[in-house]
């Protein structure tokens, strides 16, 4: 057997000696060995260009926060504060006046139906107390009609919502429940399960997770309402998250940096699909209450450029998986089989390449389907043709939205398989020599000896 880091003995059949380490490495799943150093200022020589417009890109772009405005009272732009349900009676709506049957007494609608049933039932009387802000400790009432989505209960935390300009008996009303202690919970599984699984690599992605939501909040956002370019400000954030991320979890390595590449590039096409497609198809990107109030706040904000902006983001994540994937396949092939070239490792990449396109589109398809759900449920109710649902704006958005993003991610396979297969190849000498493979003899370290 051949000592550790020593080279093979040159004598032999130089094929007997790559097969045994081919197969002796077949089944390692350490890290990749480095490239050699001329391979890596080649590789440097892309990335730093790269990191450094991005860098440049977010200290020009930073907003330094939200912009204020005052507030409209509607939607989530209203004051909030905490509260808790202390008491909860049964009373007739009747007495209440929860509801009023329409004057014409027509109880055909659904309207109508409500209406009788709200009337005849039992309505819920909740007393709320207000736990936080400058009126800690002032109660209130709120009704729960018999079929409201949301009940009450007592001992239940709440949110309030607080209209200053009411009368003082409305100020407040129960918007929504308080739903931190589940979620925070969750959010304890899912960061536990990551780590136990994970270990440090897992770590790492939690810690690159919460960087990427940083970028997100801080930059993002208050930078698209200062009025920056959605577009420019999307492919900076998603830049810097990719950066940050990959290399996080992944390491600063030649692989990683491969993965960094194809993604970029990929980003670029949907990018560029996305302005194309999104014009041609006149999405104005304002398509419900929300982006509705975000335009009549934000008047200057190109909506159809967050639409954009958003398509970019959302295939972030995929497509960091998809090349990241890629990469690591194609250094694998080239540790199992050194000798194998460019054109060997792009035909064995591409071929698990099309196992992952096709799990990837379809988890895409579904999770933008899954999202659009109730939206989908709607039109199947009024019984309206393919053509029509498709041609609805609502509809085309996640349309352009899932096939813009899924061509960028099919497109991905290739280009960062081809990256990869050429960076592994015209390497010589320090992939080769420490993932075990043969490499150069050099004299007086060419020793074999006995087992």
């Amino acid at each position: 057997m051949t000592s550790p880091g020593s080279a093979p003995e040159p004598h032999g059949p130089a094929s007997g000696s790559t097969q045994s380490h081919a197969h002796g490495h077949s089944h390692s799943h350490g890290p990749a060995a480095p490239v050699s150093q001329h391979l890596r200022k080649v590789i440097a020589a892309v990335v730093i260009p790269f990191a450094t417009a991005v860098l440049v890109g977010l200290v020009a772009f930073w907003p330094g926060g939200a912009p204020d405005h005052e507030r409209t009272g509607v939607g989530f732009d209203r004051q909030t504060q905490d509260g808790r349900v202390t008491k909860v009676l049964s009373v007739d709506c009747a007495d209440v006046n929860a509801s009023q049957v329409p004057p014409t007494g027509d109880t055909s609608t659904p309207s109508g139906r409500e209406a009788v049933n709200e009337q005849s039932g039992q309505c819920k009387k909740a007393t709320v107390e207000v736990t936080t802000g400058k009126d800690k400790g002032r109660t209130f009432v709120e009704v729960v009609q018999p079929d409201a989505p949301r009940q009450l209960r007592e001992g239940q935390g709440v949110v309030v919502a607080y209209a200053p300009d009411a009368p003082r008996d409305l100020q407040y009303s129960v918007t929504d429940v308080d739903r931190s202690v589940p979620m925070a919970l969750l959010a304890g599984i899912f960061a536990l399960a990551v780590v136990v699984v994970g270990r440090l690599r897992g770590l790492m992605a939690l810690i690159a997770l919460a960087v990427s939501f940083a970028v997100l909040t801080l930059f993002i956002l208050p930078a698209i309402l200062q009025g920056s370019n959605p577009l420019v400000v999307a492919v900076i954030g998603a830049s810097a998250i990719m950066l940050i991320a990959l290399y996080t979890c992944h390491g600063l390595t030649a692989r990683t940096s491969v993965a960094v590449i194809g993604t970029l590039i990929s980003l670029l096409l949907i990018g560029l699909l996305g302005s194309l497609f999104i014009g041609w198809a006149s999405l104005s990107g304002n398509t419900d209450d929300n982006t509705g109030l975000i335009h009549g706040l934000y008047p200057e904000i190109d909506m159809s450029g967050l639409l954009l902006a958003g398509v970019i983001i959302g295939s972030l994540g995929v497509l960091d998986d998809v090349t990241v994937t890629q990469t690591s396949a194609v250094w694998e092939l080239h540790q199992a089989d050194p000798t194998m070239g460019v054109r060997g490792l792009y035909r064995a990449g591409i071929r698990i390449g099309r196992d992952h396109i096709a799990s990837v589109v379809n988890t895409l398809v579904l999770a933008y389907a899954g999202a659009a759900l109730p939206l989908l449920l709607l039109f199947s109710i009024a019984q309206s043709s393919v053509g029509t649902v498709a041609n609805s704006e609502l509809v085309a958005e996640e349309i352009v939205r899932t096939l813009v993003g899924s061509i960028g991610l099919v497109a991905s396979v290739p280009v960062t398989t081809v990256l990869a297969a050429l960076v592994v190849s015209a390497d010589r000498t320090g992939l080769g020599t420490e993932a075990g493979a043969p490499a150069p003899v050099r004299t007086g370290r060419g020793r074999r000896r006995k087992a």
